[in-house]
């Protein structure tokens, strides 16, 4: 693929831009429902999602990743993945209706049954756009990906802000939850304009159930362990608790999702493609990397040091408890921003037994990290997590470079200047902090001290730290285009 360059940092660009207006969506969602809705109605729908999410895992099978890691696949292999797709879907469906009585028991708790049946039909839903979105990752295609998102993310704000208004309580969470799966799947089929046939069964069948198997056991260990803190904030210190870290935390992870959704899908899309070429493969990911780093630090930093004002700006005064835990959480910001690109690198060359072994070995770490917290209510579950993550930052890295084209150094080398940068601007924005923080209301304060913060890291990594020809470089990149549009067809990818 002669113009990878370009539609990699095209479509980066593109997912960074879509998943700018996403992030804007669920900011703005989130701040008109936490004033319409009480901490327990979130509450009760997070009883649900924390433990039903665990189904969410397995709506693709892991078969998207085999569909979109191979260097040929065949429009029959991909039906058969559809029909694969398809039969997950359903029976996760009748696992969820299964599990709605066992949950409205152990919460004690009734209004779970019927969340929990409505809510089971998004898998179904989910299940059928599984292929139609890996087809086009493919082509890396992420331009229609993000107007499909955007578009299903509308839908969902739109219905869930209408029914609260109404007065529906947590069924605006429950509908908004239902909306955006069908708004996406339907969306998913008529922009890939790729239709299933009938699934055949082949020797290669096998190793694409084994592929996804160890992906989706993956992805169910580290959901066990980064879910598990609300489940047991839930049974133990109730749903208002619940409710209370549970808008933190998805506050507090709203940055780090849309950066990981913008950059890891194209990531492993073009390392996939340069799998077989050693060289490019070790580049793309390096400059990656550091680009992650550089767009997550002044984040964690804005995070840590505004927190009060974008509490009281987001979520309101009632929400004035949750100030501490998200200051808690902000490192896991950081963490998981350089710990997620490592899995799209070891998935990407074929090694997910490697990323499996990792994740039996961090999921029981952070599990016990909530049981040692738990006690001490939410500040403790919180610094519980952070901690641990922190501790477990290079182990992991070790860990997986092993073996492969990256050094240490080299990962030193692409995190080091946005590091020091990052170092340097939080330092000044502390101190400016400190002379007017008393005199301004907390959205002034938050827009000058994140206008300090934004100038002293750019400055510093720029110009300082020398990266301005890199970044001009991407810039130059992302103007140039191809003499040949390729749009290759299923059974040549």
């Amino acid at each position: 693929m002669k113009d990878l360059k370009q539609r990699t940092l095209q479509s980066g660009v593109v997912k960074l831009c879509s998943q700018g207006v996403n992030f804007l969506l669920r900011l703005g969602s989130l701040m008109i429902l936490a004033r319409l809705l009480d901490p327990k109605d979130f509450g009760i729908v997070g009883m649900v999602t924390a433990v039903t999410g665990i189904f969410g895992l397995f709506k693709d099978a892991g078969l998207s990743l085999f569909t979109i890691q191979r260097s040929t696949i065949s429009n029959e292999e991909v039906s058969t993945l559809f029909w694969l797709n398809i039969l997950v879907g359903a029976l996760l469906t009748l696992l969820c209706l299964a599990a709605a009585p066992l949950l409205a028991t152990f919460y004690h708790e009734p209004r779970l049954f019927w969340v929990t049946v409505v809510l089971a039909t998004g898998f179904l839903i989910n299940a059928a756009g599984v292929q139609h979105s890996a087809l086009l990752q493919r082509e890396i295609r992420f331009g229609v990906l993000s107007a499909v998102e955007i578009v299903s993310q509308v839908a969902s704000v739109l219905v869930g802000i209408g029914l609260a208004m109404q007065g529906f309580g947590y069924w605006a969470l429950v509908g908004s939850a239902v909306v955006l799966p069908a708004v996406s799947t339907l969306g998913l089929w008529v922009s890939s304009a790729w239709v299933p046939g009938v699934p055949q069964w082949s020797a290669d069948s096998g190793r694409m159930i084994r592929f996804g198997g160890m992906a989706v056991l993956n992805s169910l260990i580290m959901y066990v362990a980064y879910n598990l803190d609300k489940v047991l904030l839930g049974r133990f210190w109730g749903a208002e608790a619940l409710g209370i870290y549970g808008r933190a935390f998805q506050l507090i992870s709203i940055p780090s999702d849309n950066l990981t959704q913008a950059t890891g899908g194209v990531l492993f899309s073009a390392l996939s493609r340069l799998q077989d070429d050693a060289d490019r493969w070790k580049k793309y990911f390096l400059g990656s990397y550091s680009v992650m780093l550089s767009l997550t630090l002044p984040t964690t930093i804005a995070c840590a040091l505004f927190a009060d004002d974008i509490i009281m700006l987001v979520l309101g005064s009632k929400w004035k408890d949750a100030v501490i835990i998200f200051q808690l959480l902000a490192p896991t910001i950081l963490v998981l921003a350089m710990i997620s690109p490592t899995y799209w690198l070891l998935v990407s060359i074929g090694r997910p037994e490697r990323s499996l072994k990792i994740a039996c070995v961090l999921g029981p770490l952070v599990i016990g990290a909530y049981v040692l917290g738990l006690p001490y209510g939410l500040r403790g579950v919180a610094f519980a997590y952070s901690a641990v993550l922190v501790l477990w930052l290079v182990p992991h890295m070790v860990w997986c470079i092993q073996g492969t084209t990256i050094s240490w150094r080299d990962i030193l080398k692409a995190s080091g200047q946005p590091f020091l940068s990052a170092i340097v601007a939080a330092a000044v924005a502390f101190v400016a902090q400190l002379f007017y923080g008393h005199l301004f209301s907390p959205f002034f304060r938050f827009l000058l001290g994140g206008g300090i913060l934004l100038l002293s890291y750019l400055g510093m990594l720029l110009y300082v730290m020398g990266q301005k020809e890199f970044y001009l470089d991407l810039l130059r990149g992302l103007r140039q285009r191809s003499a040949v549009v390729e749009k290759p067809s299923v059974a040549v990818l």
